[in-house]
């Protein structure tokens, strides 16, 4: 099992597919992660060398990832409650941030729909 940004990655995982363990990576970032380091995307993480791997840690320090993006986030989102806007608000709330509508959906930011009893009269 290889351990790269403090993550263990699965063995039976592509490199592609096994780098989206790690917190601030994505399908695209691993693919131009892996370009970079001249390393096939459809390779088997328990089929890498110590030196591949190795190559894969050098690139991926060049990015926030991990704990230092969790901090960077938390860090803006305080930044709006010490200021006391609307973003923040909406944060606070657990709504949408953007501007999304949340008459009908927004579902998944609102959580589970409770029922209301006798609304209908």
């Amino acid at each position: 099992m290889a351990r790269i940004a403090w993550v263990n990655l699965p063995n039976g995982k592509h490199v592609e597919i096994a780098l989206t363990y790690i917190y601030g990576i994505w399908r695209p970032m691993s693919n131009v992660i892996l370009d970079k380091v001249w390393i096939e995307k459809t390779r088997k993480i328990e089929t890498l060398s110590e030196d591949e791997l190795d190559k894969i840690r050098d690139e991926i320090k060049n990015h926030l990832v991990e704990w230092d993006l969790r901090r960077l986030i938390s860090w803006n989102i305080k930044r709006l409650q010490e200021i006391r806007c609307y973003r923040w608000i909406r944060h606070k709330n657990r709504l949408p941030v953007r501007g999304q509508s949340t008459k009908t959906n927004a579902r998944t930011r609102k959580g589970k729909s409770t029922a209301i009893a006798n609304k209908k009269k």
